[in-house]
């Protein structure tokens, strides 16, 4: 018999109510505070929209000197049907060094049985497991540096939203790609796009962090990568992380929706060589007015 949506999110409520029983302390899990109600308002009227998927962060203490790692959990509908989402990060970890640690734990999740509940499994073998890197990660950041030069890639999205608006949301895009060392920009208002470019860890640290912990009406439309045997930097398109507002003229009703002028940004796109990802945004070609 086939498993349906409802049982699957009531074993993931069960699963968090375990997880916070094991986590008590404030700040060791990160949840958003509407995220379990609206769950359970559909489980009583599973008639409704789905509600947002479940996404949480669990911060762990590993090791005698309390190394902070953090378990970045995102789950399907479908789980435990389907395999979770799980990242695991650390400002102790070097980025090679947190690539092995999640390739690690995807293995180690893949390998158990299908359809069980493995977040806390997970938990507890980051636990068990995150020491060795954190360990050898001085040591290979040493050797890494003696190394001959290796490519790097370029890793750039293409990120559409039906709006960008309210300040406090373009302050978090805007400081994110800074500590991330990120260039691209912000189309703010009505259709809203950002554009991010540098090390594909980074784009996608970033991609994680503005989504969460649910920002509807958002998608990464399109990735591009493009391999360099010397920096990044010159494959750039964008030198810093731009605020663009293009409004178009017009009345748009009491609300003011600002809409932007899409002919402004399709100029924009050309002068940075990006004129083909009109099309991938909107889903139409982009035509210049004649002058």
């Amino acid at each position: 018999m086939a498993v349906t949506v409802k049982e699957c999110l009531e074993l993931q409520l069960l699963e968090v109510e375990m997880l916070l029983s094991m986590f008590p302390k404030r700040g060791e899990i990160s949840l958003d505070e509407d995220a379990v109600p609206s769950i359970q308002r559909y489980l009583r009227n599973a008639d409704g929209a789905l509600p947002a998927q479940l996404e949480y962060r669990i911060t762990l203490d590993v090791g005698e000197a309390k190394v902070k790692v953090e378990l970045q959990v995102l789950l399907p509908h479908m789980y435990p049907q389907v395999a979770p989402q799980l990242f695991a990060r650390s400002d102790a970890l070097h980025r090679q060094q947190q690539l092995q640690l999640n390739t690690r734990l995807a293995s180690h999740i893949s390998s158990l049985d299908s359809g069980d509940l493995c977040v806390c499994e997970a938990v507890q073998w980051v636990k068990d497991n995150s020491l060795t890197f954190l360990d050898n990660s001085k040591t290979s950041c040493e050797s890494a540096s003696k190394e001959v030069r290796v490519k790097e890639i370029l890793h750039r999205m293409w990120i559409y939203s039906h709006h960008i608006y309210r300040q406090e949301l373009r302050k978090k895009i805007f400081d994110c790609a800074k500590k991330l060392n990120l260039t691209g920009f912000c189309l703010t208002g009505k259709p809203g796009v950002i554009c991010v470019e540098g090390l594909r860890e980074n784009c996608e640290e970033f991609w994680r962090d503005i989504r969460y912990p649910n920002w509807k009406h958002i998608s990464c439309k399109h990735v591009e990568n493009m391999e360099t045997e010397g920096s990044i930097d010159n494959l750039r398109l964008f030198h810093g992380f731009e605020d663009l507002q293009f409004q178009a003229h017009g009345d748009y009703g009491l609300r003011n929706d600002y809409h932007m002028d899409l002919g402004q940004f399709l100029e924009f796109l050309k002068q940075h060589q990006s004129g083909h990802i009109f099309q991938i945004l909107f889903g139409v070609e982009g035509k210049l007015s004649d002058n």
